[in-house]
């Protein structure tokens, strides 16, 4: 009998599988803490947003990793298919729901919390879209690799590995420090 490989459908059907339950859960969660309004309810705000950024900066911080190991990989190769599942995968199953609770969490904190006011809110919102544009460049990217059309060498996406912790590093600090 042969095992079972990552790149075949089963394995992808259950890891989306797992992926839609952990989602709904997360969203039931959610829904469940706006009905019973706790006293508290910024704080679990705050605390389901930092776990959706935690996501989305693992995310953001693995994808270049593999874009640099799959531009070692022949075009067409076994090693390049698996890059593409896996790169595939983590875009879709981690990275765009963790980006988009991410975002949705977040505009409500400000929104609710800040009325959209202060300067280090604006500069953090700032910075914000500039992950995001990083997040839509790589997307891109695997779209790329997917059609076995990526035109970046590996040192390239060594130092697009860099700028999501550039931006995290900025962010993180208009959050905690409020320098303006």
């Amino acid at each position: 009998m042969m095992a079972e490989r990552q790149t075949d459908s089963a394995p992808g059907n259950r890891a989306r599988l797992r992926a839609w339950v952990a989602l709904s859960a997360f969203f039931l969660l959610l829904v469940g803490l706006f009905v019973w309004q706790p006293d508290d309810l910024y704080l679990w705000i705050k605390a389901l947003h930092v776990i959706a950024v935690i996501s989305w900066m693992a995310a953001l911080l693995y994808m270049p990793r593999l874009f640099i190991y799959h531009t070692d990989a022949a075009p067409g190769s076994a090693q390049s298919e698996t890059f593409k599942m896996m790169e595939q995968r983590l875009l879709k199953v981690i990275m765009n729901p963790a980006m988009m609770i991410s975002w949705a969490l977040g505009l409500y904190l400000a929104w609710s919390v800040y009325g959209f006011q202060g300067g280090w809110l604006h500069a953090k919102l700032f910075f914000v879209v500039l992950l995001t544009i990083v997040h839509v460049h790589f997307s891109r990217a695997v779209k790329a690799f997917q059609r076995d059309e990526n035109r970046r060498d590996a040192r390239y996406w060594r130092l697009m590995n860099e700028a999501p912790t550039l931006l995290m590093i900025l962010i993180v600090i208009m959050v905690v420090v409020k320098p303006f």
